[in-house]
């Protein structure tokens, strides 16, 4: 059975998180990447593959290296998909915000 990962499942690991946000700014070749991890380089590549199956990241043959950019197209959908939520929680604490500033007049 062949299970597709999704980009939630992606970003769920915290070293896949890191990877992002290191390519937020720059791209980079995997040896660069591995170079910021206390783990094998097999691991690492094990996550930039992860990533750019979900297509978070975007490999590019540059001679005989690979640089990994950013997808910001497909990090787009994840902020999309967490707005809602963020809106609600935003209008919670505004809420309680007012709650309490009326707590300290009294």
């Amino acid at each position: 059975m062949n299970l597709r990962r999704d980009v939630f499942q992606a970003i769920a690991d915290p070293t896949r998180r890191s990877i992002l946000m290191l390519l937020a700014t720059q791209s980079m070749t995997a040896g660069a990447i591995a170079s910021n991890f206390d783990t094998a380089r097999p691991t690492v590549s094990k996550h930039l593959q992860i990533l750019s199956e979900c297509e978070l990241l975007k490999p590019e043959q540059n001679g005989r290296e690979i640089l990994y950019h950013l997808n910001a197209g497909k990090m787009k959908e994840i902020a999309d998909f967490i707005e809602p939520f963020r809106k609600m929680w935003d209008e919670r604490f505004n809420k309680l915000e007012n709650i309490m500033k009326n707590y300290k007049q009294k």
